[in-house]
Formats: C-alpha cells, structure tokens, sequence
C-alpha cells in the first residue's frame, strides 16, 4: 500500500502559491476572527474606538500638556494620533500572531494546511479596527481644520510597511511561542517598551541628528515618520536615511521570520 506523506514548504519558492491554493481557508479563519473579536463584549465594536482614543488623550497629556513638547503648527492630539493608528496596528498584528498557534493547537493537531495562514489572519482583523479607528483622526481633523494633502495617497503603501514589520515579528514569535511559552509574556512587554520607544507621543524630529539614524533601527520609528509626513502634509517631514533603514528591515524581519516559520512549522503538531 503506497503511504502518501504530507509535508509542510520547507522553503519560500512556493510561499505565495501555497497561501494562494488555501486562500478559502484564509477568508474562513478571517472572517471568524473578526466576529469572535467582541463576542460577550458590553459595547461590543466600539472598543476599537476607544481604546486609540484612550491611548491619544494620555499621550497628549502626559507629553503635550505636562512635558510640554513641541508639535510645531500640528495640533498635539493629531500629531498623536497619527501615530496611535499605525501603532495599535502593528500591536495588535504582533499581539495576535504571536499568540495564535497556541490558542489554535486543535486545529494544528487535527489537519495539515499551511500553518503559516494561522498567524496572517491576525492582519485582516486589524485591519478593520485601524479603519474603525480612523475615523477618530478624521474627526479631529474636521475639528481643528487641519486637511491632508495629496501625499496622504501613500498612506497604502505605508500600511503595507507597518504589516511586514508586525507579520515578521508575528511569524518569529509565534513560532518560537510553541516550544518556549516565554515568548507569550514578552509580547506585551515588546508593545509597552515599543509604545515609548517609539515616537508616538512626540515627534522624532525631537531625537539629535546625530542619533537619528540608530534611532530608525528601530522599523515602527520610520513607518510612524511615513504615517505623519502623509497625513500632516507640510507640516510633517521625513527623516530619510531613516525612513529607507526602516524599509529593509521591514522586509528583512519579514522574509527572515516567514523563512524560519516555515522551516519549522513540520514540529508544531508534535509539541504544541
């Protein structure tokens, strides 16, 4: 009797044509990640409003009002807020990546499809709460007149940069999560560290020039300078140097992390 063995890619050649073959499964697990997202929740959706908006009026305070940092014609809570979007992005990706093939261990041990889909989907749900909570910036904007420009046409472009960087840190720690179980409690110690080491409550500009570009080793710090350069129009410039460091370690961290996922998902079902 012939045994047919199913094995995982061991390789990114055909990382693109897989995803493509189980796409089905990609729109599935999806779409039930985004109506379980606020199950048994009191107000339900609109927490994808309120917690940016939390997050915006502390930082405006603590950093606008107590430290009195400069915003230059940009009213502070735009300029925070800004930058809150691609942030709480980002976290949310690293959040739900990092935790997602430990809370879906029946699914990993019952069937193959690539393991790979499991930590992606955390892209999608995201992506609805970033444009939930886009209309708080809208809002402010309407408030104190403030109008972007046509460069706010990159902002796509920009999201793309903020979901390499929070998927290849996703595909890194989530694979790492399910040997070690350590990694589940740096992740919301990465996002506390990063939310403070990443220029969110003030701008970078505030940062010497002469550490400005180890600053941007930093990838989250060149993808909130793109955010604020498309949204503020003038009032915003990009750091450059900066901004193309941050672009190939966005890619680096992605391509680095899916490599690694994929060369040792073929364990997951054995030890998760």
């Amino acid at each position: 009797m012939n045994e047919i063995i199913i094995e995982p890619n061991k390789s990114l050649k055909r990382f693109w044509q897989e995803l493509w073959a189980y796409r089905e499964l990609f729109y599935f697990l999806a779409w039930k990640d985004i109506l379980v997202r606020y199950k048994q929740t009191v107000i339900g959706i609109a927490w994808s409003v309120i917690r940016p908006l939390l997050s915006m009026v502390i930082l405006t305070v603590i950093f606008g009002g107590v430290a009195k940092l400069p915003s230059g014609n940009t009213p502070y809570p735009i300029l925070v807020c800004a930058a809150i979007l691609p942030w709480q992005f980002f976290s949310s990706i690293l959040t739900l990546s990092g935790n997602s093939l430990v809370a879906n261990r029946n699914m990993i041990t019952k069937v193959y499809f690539p393991r790979i889909i499991i930590p992606s989907t955390s892209m999608v749900v995201s992506f609805v709460d970033f444009l939930i909570a886009f209309v708080i910036l809208a809002a402010l904007m309407l408030w104190y007149g403030f109008w972007p420009n046509l460069k706010i046409l990159v902002l796509p472009a920009l999201l793309l940069l903020a979901a390499l960087t929070s998927l290849g840190a996703g595909y890194w720690i989530g694979a790492l999560n399910v040997k070690y179980r350590d990694f589940q409690h740096i992740v919301p110690f990465i996002v506390r560290f990063g939310l403070y080491a990443s220029p969110v409550g003030f701008s970078s500009s505030l940062v010497p020039e002469k550490w400005r570009l180890l600053y941007s080793l930093n990838p989250m710090v060149g993808v909130i300078d793109g955010f604020r350069w498309a949204l503020l129009g003038k009032e915003a410039s990009l750091y450059l140097p900066g901004f193309l460091v941050s672009i190939g370690l966005a890619i680096t961290l992605f391509i680095t992390g899916a490599l690694f996922f994929t060369k040792t998902e073929r364990k997951f079902a054995d030890i998760i």
